[in-house]
């Protein structure tokens, strides 16, 4: 489960790279010259939104993920979460039965 995470997370974070490497933060960028499209995405002037989404998606994926892995992975570090979540668990059923 391990391996998937880890390449999941590469992924994503070779897209990621891709997508800023496209965009400029002044809207020019490569974006404009590919395909000739100069800002417009099948029709629409919005090319530079697109890039912009896409950079927040597969940012947010990544931490995500990253946050996400910790759970499987294997070892003494994966004891802290199901601490938490036992904590939280006896805390409500405390909090249920007064």
């Amino acid at each position: 489960m391990t391996i998937l995470f880890i390449i999941l997370i590469i992924l994503a974070s070779v897209i990621l790279s891709l997508i800023v490497l496209v965009q400029n933060p002044k809207g020019g960028g490569l974006a404009g010259n590919i395909a000739g499209f100069s800002n417009q995405f099948m029709g629409v002037k919005q090319t530079t939104d697109v890039l912009e989404k896409g950079t927040w998606i597969f940012a947010a994926i990544i931490g995500v993920l990253c946050i996400v892995s910790t759970i499987f992975i294997p070892g003494s570090r994966n004891q802290l979460p199901l601490q938490i979540l036992n904590k939280l668990q006896l805390t409500l059923v405390y909090q249920l039965n007064n």
